[in-house]
């Protein structure tokens, strides 16, 4: 019994301690894309973010803040709320709009969320 366990101890010291011929060799060198492998999908991902949803959305906020700034006294305009109601003045920040006979409401040009055709009413 005595034997086997010398043995046994034996070829683990064997296997464990391979001498290094080359310690180059040992540390690898990195391949084509190197420590930018694992970053490449992370960057693709942003760039395919940035064209299909930022970039439309930018575009969207921009026609609109056109569209605000071309607003005149006398044009219907919807509300993001749903109200709807036709520019009586139109100040520096502020729009004062009649939504119905009489009844005027001042909102911020912010809240304006669309310019309605003469149609649309």
């Amino acid at each position: 019994m005595n034997e086997t366990a010398s043995s046994t101890s034996v070829a683990t010291t064997a296997t464990t301690t391979q001498p290094v011929e080359n310690p180059a060799e040992q540390a690898q060198q990195p391949g084509l894309l190197g420590s930018m492998g694992g970053l490449f999908p992370i960057i693709l991902l942003f760039g395919v973010f940035y064209f299909m949803l930022i970039r439309p959305q930018q575009r969207k906020e921009k026609e609109r803040q056109k569209m605000i700034s071309e607003l005149r006294v006398g044009r219907r305009i919807s509300f993001a709320g749903g109200l709807i109601g036709t520019i009586i003045e139109a100040k520096e920040q502020t729009f004062v709009v009649e939504i119905c006979s009489g009844a005027t409401v001042e909102v911020a040009r912010g809240a304006v969320a669309a310019a309605l055709d003469a149609e649309q009413k």
